[in-house]
């Protein structure tokens, strides 16, 4: 008889959750009888070694990898902070909030039954699933977050931020995951909704930085995702600070010594991830 892969690691105590699981197995940490298996729901024989390479994703989903390099580039400070998690779903960035010292997390998403039960029973967290970030008001929630983060998907950036914005305290900090398969025309996303172009990808985190820069958030840094989408999406993180004075200044001129940044960034990000 044969098992899903996740199941089995449940199974045999080398996950703890069907969620940890998959987040290990689609980091392409798991052997199955030595080769690697990045498919959670492949079935196998019970007869099969399944080995756990490297470190375990010390997250409840992969997801907090993706937060956790931002954190270390970026030089974020989430100690005693409040803090949003924009498409929380299983709660990887939560997590890495929560380990990284936030006091609060409003944990915000469309769907339900998917965050964690650890973190969706732990006091610090704030669980507002069945949840459209566009339609959140100020009197919603108990306080401003001073940190936000958004992953959320077939939607623009361009549609959340400004709803964001309206939410977090005056100075707060924003880090967006940009996903090139959801702010590109539909006619620029290839087979199974994979954008590969590169250009592609600068023409969409320049909109993305430029609107950012245009609706008052100061552009602070840009790298790319560690890890991939779930469909093979080379995906990149955006620092923007909160930052209402600058609201409608010349975009074009403002984003002139972010160009360079920009192509750099994404020829870094497809050397590694290609």
């Amino acid at each position: 008889m044969k098992e899903r892969l996740d199941v089995m690691m449940v199974q045999r105590g080398l996950a703890p959750s069907r969620e940890k699981a998959k987040a290990v197995i689609m980091a392409g940490e798991v052997l199955v009888d030595g080769q690697r298996e990045d498919k959670p729901g492949t079935a196998f024989a019970e007869k099969v070694t399944i080995t756990v390479k490297g470190n375990p994703i010390p997250y409840v989903s992969r997801g907090g990898l993706k937060l956790e390099k931002a954190v270390k580039q970026f030089g974020l400070v989430l100690a005693g902070r409040v803090c949003m998690d924009v498409g929380s779903s299983t709660g990887g960035f939560t997590d890495c909030m929560l380990q990284n010292g936030a006091s609060k997390v409003y944990s915000v998403d469309v769907g339900h039954g998917q965050l964690d039960w650890g973190l969706r029973n732990d006091e610090r967290v704030i669980c507002m699933e069945r949840t459209n970030i566009r339609y959140v008001t100020p009197e919603d929630i108990q306080e401003q977050p001073s940190f936000v983060s958004i992953d959320v998907s077939f939607i623009s950036l361009t549609k959340v931020l400004p709803a964001v914005k309206a939410l977090m305290d005056q100075n707060g900090e924003i880090v967006c995951l940009i996903k090139p398969q959801f702010e590109a025309g539909r006619e620029k996303v290839g087979k199974k909704g994979v954008v590969r172009d590169p250009a592609v990808h600068r023409e969409v985190i320049s909109r993305v930085a430029a609107y950012a820069q245009e609706n008052g958030f100061e552009l602070l840094h840009l790298e790319f995702s560690p890890i991939k989408g779930p469909e093979g999406n080379i995906e990149y993180l955006l620092h923007l600070k909160n930052s209402p004075e600058t609201a409608g200044e010349g975009v074009t001129d403002a984003l002139g010594g972010w160009t360079e940044q920009i192509s750099c960034v994404v020829e870094k990000a497809h050397g590694a991830l290609d």
